[in-house]
């Protein structure tokens, strides 16, 4: 009930408010969710930005999960995925001239999931041995981050002769193959769109996470100190270490956006690739109930907002962006901020249906 029909009954709520605002103004709502769902899984070209999209979702509501398993709220996935992206651009800028790819973009990942690590690291270990509180440190890292990347690409890493605010190229051995060439390897006809071989590291993501915290001993003890952090210490678990597992593991899934974007899309370092994604990551993980399986539905489901949203914006006349906005806001609103309004009616109507056989029972024995 908890992950699957709360969440349904939220987003049903969501969408009903969302058709009363578009009757106030002066829509049609089944045309407009006609044309939403059109845009985002009508086509093969619609549905491969739906996809891509997701997939950065995916690395930010799994870095958000799993922190929160951890007991914290990591709101740093922006300048984590930041810091990712650099560290993947740094190894792809050092040796994609003369390595091959095989070893060029695993390289870019390690790098990519070891400079995020490390910028979760410290607000980590802030946490754990100085007790400053997650969520200050983690935001003012977001600017700090943010500060460091305008420095290095205006004055370091920035491309000789050019204005805009970022690095060279890189070589081809650091691109990361388009889906459409994987299915064109298999004899499949796919239309070019940013979608990329990092949507299948993000379903690998997924599974591990699931794996890492429900299937194995250091996520039992990660996620019995989010639980209740005396009980833990009281059972013999160190409180600290478990903080700096999971927000380094938060960080490290965070970084994972810069493949997604850098070494798939753009193939060069650029300054706003995050673009909101890490804040983006906290409502999908609170849609998705902190689950593998729930973040993934959760980001198809901001994918979709996102690419079809943007249909709307050509098809519709008067139909702005900033009344896609509201949509997705509406939706954050229920399915996020109010998820647990729902949970007492829904919970009493458990208790009423399934109390009812066992009434019957007792009085017919």
């Amino acid at each position: 009930m908890d992950l699957v029909l709360l969440p349904a009954i939220n987003l049903a709520l969501a969408m009903f408010v969302s058709a009363i605002v578009l009757l106030i103004v002066g829509q049609d709502p089944a045309q407009v969710l006609g044309l939403l769902i059109k845009g985002a899984f009508g086509t093969s070209v619609g549905l491969s930005y739906t996809l891509y999209y997701a997939t950065t979702f995916v690395f930010t509501g799994l870095a958000v999960a799993v922190a929160f398993h951890g007991g914290l709220f990591n709101i740093g996935g922006e300048g984590q995925a930041m810091l990712g992206g650099l560290g993947a651009a740094l190894v792809a800028l050092a040796w994609a001239a003369f390595l091959p790819a095989w070893i060029v973009l695993p390289l870019m990942v390690g790098a990519a999931m070891l400079f995020g690590l490390a910028w979760a690291a410290v607000p980590a270990a802030l946490q754990a041995w100085r007790g400053s509180h997650i969520v200050i440190t983690t935001i003012m890292f977001n600017f700090i981050a943010s500060a460091l990347m305008g420095y290095l690409l205006v004055g370091v890493l920035k491309e000789a002769g050019n204005m805009a605010p970022e690095s060279r190229a890189f070589g081809p051995t650091a691109r990361l193959p388009g889906m459409h060439e994987l299915l064109g390897w298999l004899g499949l006809t796919w239309p070019r769109t940013p979608l990329n071989l990092s949507a299948l590291l993000a379903v690998a993501a997924a599974v591990g996470v699931y794996f890492a915290l429900w299937r194995s001993q250091p996520g039992y003890a990660l996620r019995a100190v989010g639980f209740s952090p005396e009980a833990a210490r009281y059972a013999g678990i160190a409180p600290r270490t478990q903080i700096m597992r999971s927000m380094m593991l938060s960080g490290a899934l965070a970084g994972l956006v810069g493949i997604n974007e850098i070494a798939g899309v753009q193939g060069r370092l650029i300054a706003d690739f995050v673009a909101g994604a890490g804040f983006a990551g906290i409502a999908v993980a609170l849609i998705g109930r902190n689950h593998p399986v729930g973040i993934v539905l959760a980001a198809l489901l901001f994918g979709a907002l996102y690419q079809g949203g943007a249909e709307l914006a050509f098809e519709i006349p008067g139909f702005s962006r900033e009344m896609v906005f509201t949509l997705q806001g509406l939706i954050v609103l229920f399915a996020g901020a109010m998820a647990q309004v729902a949970a007492p009616t829904l919970a009493r109507l458990h208790r009423a249906l399934s109390s009812r056989p066992a009434a019957g029972a007792a009085q017919h024995g």
